[in-house]
């Protein structure tokens, strides 16, 4: 029954992760509230590897046809034009601009990820920063502006985004709402911000699970491989439902929703720490 029970487990938190992880209400969030649900055991490195291989894979698949495009315009101008980004075409620069919005994150997070691992995981801290994320999610989305597109990304905004994303490593802020609703405030449409934010999502989750299958393989932990496949394959195509939803959603719809939702969730998890349940 072992074995079934962490495939069931897989199954089920490989879709909890995807919805998570790409919509605007935190995985953190939710994963505080998991192991009241299915057991005390639940992160551990053979799911953590499992749920960050699935989502890097429903980002990357997705948006294959971005990627090729970036990466065949990159290659292109750059062999012709070599370091002059002035010349570089525009998908050559949506590259450059990923790139650099995912620095801030990356360097937050090799300074001082195992800090906020060891003390900001608490789940009041976790309701505090639901509720509070969530108005602030909620009034740059409102207030944001709808003129630009994904190709009229520049290095001052890709790094402001990334700033946003860098924010994100506290959990219960949402990576995706944050860096969405960054977007928003820098005037980019919700579609737009949405496809940036996926996009620089990517080397993210995939450094992420890097690091995660790094500890795997030193830890005395046994990798489970059934699950963590269950967990990757039922994450990817769970990911890429969830991402297709939300930009056909964003199309005409706001991120208030989602604000209420994170409200409501944040409450819940301070109630829970109050009573002593979480």
């Amino acid at each position: 029954m072992g074995d079934v029970d962490d495939l069931l487990r897989a199954v089920f938190l490989g879709v909890l992760q995807a919805a998570t992880e790409f919509l605007p209400v935190s995985s953190s969030g939710h994963l505080v509230l998991a192991p009241e649900l299915i057991g005390d055991d639940v992160s551990t490195l053979t799911f953590d590897v499992a749920l960050h291989l699935g989502t890097t894979i429903a980002v990357v698949a997705y948006f294959w046809r971005d990627w090729a495009r970036i990466t065949t315009a990159g290659l292109r101008d750059f062999l012709r034009h070599g370091l002059k980004l002035t010349a570089w075409s525009q998908y050559a620069l949506l590259g450059v601009w990923v790139v650099i919005a995912t620095i801030p994150a990356v360097v937050v997070g090799l300074l001082f990820g195992d800090a906020i691992d060891e003390q900001l995981r608490e789940p009041w801290v976790v309701g505090l920063t639901l509720i509070g994320f969530g108005l602030v999610i909620g009034l740059l989305d409102r207030w944001g502006g709808t003129v630009a597109r994904l190709l009229d990304m520049t290095p001052a905004r890709a790094s402001t985004i990334g700033v946003a994303q860098a924010v994100a490593l506290i959990p219960g802020v949402s990576r995706s709402g944050i860096t969405i609703a960054a977007g928003r405030g820098l005037g980019f449409d919700r579609p737009s911000a949405a496809r940036f934010s996926f996009l620089m999502s990517a080397p993210v989750i995939f450094g992420a699970g890097v690091l995660q299958f790094r500890d795997a393989l030193t830890s005395d932990e046994e990798l489970n491989w059934g699950p963590m496949i269950a967990g990757a394959v039922v994450a990817a195509v769970a990911g890429a439902l969830v991402i297709r939803w939300l930009l056909s959603y964003l199309e005409r719809g706001t991120l208030m929703p989602f604000v209420w939702y994170r409200i409501g969730l944040g409450t819940l998890v301070l109630a829970l720490s109050a009573a002593g349940v979480i």
